[in-house]
């Protein structure tokens, strides 16, 4: 089978899930307060980094609010990723919410500062950077 040159796992997956699902809607009447145990989703992007027809690259995104170059590169490390985009989703004017984001892709050997541009300038930057590697 063909494999992608590049898988850019851009999605917000959400990282928990409930451990049981109730068959029905759960009234508020009566109920004070609610427990919520959670079990782990897969990580999707782990496991396409991990897999025998892996992409040339695998690109990952860090939407932090504190320490964000340090937990991205983290998870670069963690994941096996080839590059990550790291940005601070605690900025107002950028990121969730905003026409306009900015942040660091971070590569296993380089970091490229990408300043604050509209979300269309700043995807054709980061698929240029990564055209760069893949020659």
């Amino acid at each position: 089978a063909a494999t992608a040159d590049i898988f850019i796992g851009a999605a917000a997956v959400v990282d928990f899930r409930p451990t049981t699902v109730s068959d029905r809607k759960i009234k508020r009447s009566g109920i004070e307060a609610m427990d919520l145990s959670l079990v782990p989703n897969p990580d999707i992007i782990a496991s396409v980094a991990d897999s025998k027809a892996r992409p040339k690259l695998v690109v990952g995104f860090a939407a932090e609010t504190h320490d964000v170059q340090d937990y991205a590169r983290k998870k670069l490390a963690s994941k096996s990723l080839d590059f990550i985009f790291a940005n601070d989703v605690s900025d107002q004017a950028i990121g969730f919410n905003s026409e306009h984001n900015a942040g660091v892709l971070i590569g296993r050997d380089s970091d490229i500062v990408l300043p604050m541009s509209s979300k269309r300038v700043l995807a054709k930057s980061i698929i240029g950077e990564l055209s760069k590697v893949l020659g």
